[in-house]
């Protein structure tokens, strides 16, 4: 007569598997980090070398002078660079992610979606008004710092509904936006390292750990 061997240490590591796979949102992909990170990248390139004249333009020397009609210029076009960047990364996010959630047999769009959505909009979307207050008072070298520091602050409150390595992305962020309002003039440079080179390298460490 066969009898079933029960394991305790299985079945409470399969009900918190389900668990987490009810209350987070699992299908993150590193591929989205990835190719966030690419977009950032450009853009700080065409920021730097086209936008900036390869430097020659300072943000505490030709930015801050409100009445020059080419700073208005500069300014103008740097928002415009840094709104393409975000609504690429973020079609390329979405894409994705629901690619993964879609070959494991998985919805995209739950309730764990929908919180992670919330908690990432409100830092990000206060920072954002932040940002565009900065703008408009004049205060351009503070810009590169305050989106890094509150996206930092996104990803930190986001990080509970999903995967556990991006509270540490946000972290990086924070401390690299704290670094660029300390050094003014190279923040285009901060920025590039925490939109662009730490989402490369979070995304490759993604993949490789939950997609290979």
């Amino acid at each position: 007569m066969k009898t079933n061997s029960i394991n305790p240490k299985e079945d409470l590591q399969a009900i918190r598997e389900i668990m987490e796979r009810s209350s987070k949102f699992l299908s993150l992909s590193g591929l989205s980090g990835i190719f966030a990170g690419v977009c950032a990248l450009i853009g700080a390139a065409v920021a730097y070398f086209i936008l900036l004249d390869s430097g020659h333009v300072q943000y505490d020397e030709y930015l801050r002078s409100l009445g020059d009609s080419p700073t208005n210029d500069i300014r103008l076009n740097l928002g415009i660079d840094a709104l393409l960047v975000l609504v690429t990364a973020t079609l390329g996010a979405v894409y994705f992610s629901f690619r993964k959630a879609k070959k494991a047999g998985q919805q995209f769009w739950t309730n764990s979606t929908k919180r992670l959505v919330g908690h990432l909009l409100i830092p990000l979307v206060s920072g954002g008004i932040f940002a565009i207050i900065l703008v408009f008072r004049n205060n351009i070298e503070l810009v590169a710092s305050v989106m890094l520091i509150f996206y930092g602050l996104s990803l930190v409150n986001a990080g509970k509904f999903t995967l556990g390595e991006i509270h540490y992305l946000g972290l990086t962020e924070i401390v690299l936006g704290i670094l660029a309002g300390i050094f003014i003039n190279h923040g285009l440079l901060f920025w590039a390292l925490g939109f662009g080179l730490m989402h490369i390298i979070y995304g490759i460490v993604m993949y490789y750990r939950y997609e290979r």
